[in-house]
């Protein structure tokens, strides 16, 4: 968006994505779920991603960035803010969430931190709060915010099973805005606890429960057609489902606000 860019023409002025759909998350490990969640649903989506500075800085730091840009599954990334390293490098999410639109010809922008996430066992000191800042930024720039949920089984962390407190205090205090949540139909008492947490949100937020039959299928296809390695906090996606099939349960449903 600078003054030399061939860009700067485009941005100068814009000011909407045009309702387009943003899925903002967590941590950069969400990235293929959702992808996978949403090309299943509808294939040939334009998906690109927006990188903040949240996680690591260098944008060729992701593995995931490049075999899903090998695989076609990803159409471009850009890194905003200290973030470097992207088809495109922006100055702010806003103008990164601009460029993606507008530039990149998106029709879905998904946002997460690159890989790599700080937390301190604190309320507020973890670098995922920019989820909910995120959130509000799609919105006042016209989009359609998607908020998908960090959930886990697996996490050792007690603070960490269910649904993230990161994800219920950056939604639940730093989103201003309203977004839709996905809340993946995980069944079993585990599924309850899940919907039950959500709902925390419901006063906020609209709450969207999602099917997620086919999508164990979907995420494992996904591995194997893109070459990419389902992993979050050093665990596989049958060592926690739940975190996966969540993500590619966001991507499910903002392919259903294409339609």
């Amino acid at each position: 968006d600078e003054q030399d860019s061939p860009h700067h023409a485009a941005l100068r002025d814009a000011d909407s994505l045009g309702g387009a759909p943003v899925i903002v998350a967590d941590l950069h490990s969400a990235l293929p779920p959702i992808l996978a969640g949403l090309l299943t649903a509808r294939p040939g989506t334009r998906a690109v991603y927006v990188m903040p500075d949240g996680g690591a800085l260098p944008a060729w730091f992701s593995m995931s960035i490049a075999q899903l840009k090998d695989a076609g599954a990803l159409a471009a990334t850009v890194t905003a803010g200290q973030a470097f390293g992207g088809d495109l490098e922006a100055v702010t999410v806003h103008t990164g969430l601009l460029s993606a639109r507008l530039v990149l010809d998106a029709d879905v922008i998904v946002l997460a931190q690159g890989p790599g996430n700080l937390g301190t066992g604190t309320r507020w000191g973890f670098s995922g709060v920019s989820a909910g800042e995120a959130v509000n930024a799609a919105s006042v720039l016209r989009g359609r915010p998607v908020g998908s949920l960090r959930v886990s089984e697996g996490d050792k962390r007690e603070r960490h099973i269910g649904v993230s407190h990161h994800s219920l205090t950056a939604y639940g205090r730093v989103a201003l805005a309203r977004a839709d949540i996905p809340v993946p139909e995980l069944g079993g008492a585990f599924g309850a606890r899940v919907a039950a947490e959500a709902a925390e949100l419901g006063d906020r937020h609209t709450l969207v429960p999602v099917p997620v039959d086919g999508l164990h299928e979907a995420l494992r296809s996904a591995e194997k057609d893109w070459g990419v390695r389902l992993s979050t906090m050093g665990r596989r996606l049958d060592e926690d489902l739940a975190y996966f099939l969540t993500a590619a349960a966001a991507g499910r449903h903002t392919a259903t606000l294409l339609d």
